[in-house]
């Protein structure tokens, strides 16, 4: 599958993760969404640590959103924040109370290792950093979720995770992957100028997302494991 077009970043910061994108991208546990063999026990113990991912992810865009430099920048993390938590985390409260888990349930689940390890790194790069340390730790996330969806939706048959897919592939999500790569390559432009990515700053940015594309890696391998 030729790669979205999310932007320049994103194409070279997936260039330079390599084969860690690919791990990502192709986990067991994508495969098994898109071929249906993916254990329900293990989705619904990955839609619960997601729930809890995205009460810190919603934070992380609240901290973006307190990094802006420009109108843009302030809206997008506005807009995020509000389909994170008006959109998002609804979605995944009605899709578990009908599987017999309640919200209640939801807001009790207690957080595994990776899924703190993985927010809290994005938290403190967002803390210790500025908005494109942000940007470049939360990139993984919303644009591999976009490109996930794609290549899935392009392949899947008869699988009950279709409405999973279907989302990600969705023209909103991916409207929003483009959305979220103009700004990122914006906002490189404004902060580091024009050559941007022959700045020293660039590197240590591509670091960022590697690191975050193995903790979503690890938050893949998570799910296969409901046990913990």
């Amino acid at each position: 599958m030729t790669p979205p077009d999310y932007g320049r970043a994103f194409a070279l910061w997936r260039e330079a993760a390599g084969e860690e994108w690919r791990r990502y991208t192709h986990h067991p546990f994508v495969e098994g969404l898109g071929d249906g063999s993916l254990p329900r026990e293990a989705f619904l113990h990955y839609l619960q640590q997601d729930y809890v991912f995205l009460i810190h992810f919603s934070r992380a865009w609240a901290l973006a959103a307190a990094k802006a430099e420009t109108l843009e920048e302030l809206q997008a993390a506005a807009a995020t924040v509000h389909a994170l938590v008006h959109v998002e985390m609804p979605l995944h409260v009605e899709t578990c109370a009908a599987e017999g888990i309640s919200r209640a349930q939801l807001e009790a689940t207690p957080e595994r290792r990776e899924n703190l390890a993985y927010t809290r790194y994005v938290l403190e790069a967002g803390f210790s950093g500025d908005f494109l340390d942000l940007m470049a730790a939360l990139a993984p996330c919303v644009l591999g979720y976009g490109e996930i969806g794609l290549r899935l939706a392009a392949g899947a048959g008869d699988t009950p995770y279709r409405p999973w897919i279907d989302t990600y592939a969705g023209d909103e999500f991916q409207e929003a992957c483009r959305s979220a790569g103009s700004l990122i390559d914006s906002a490189l432009l404004r902060r580091l100028g024009p050559d941007w990515e022959t700045q020293p700053r660039w590197l240590r940015l591509c670091a960022r997302f590697q690191t975050a594309t193995l903790l979503e890696n690890g938050f893949w391998s998570m799910g296969l494991d409901p046990a913990g």
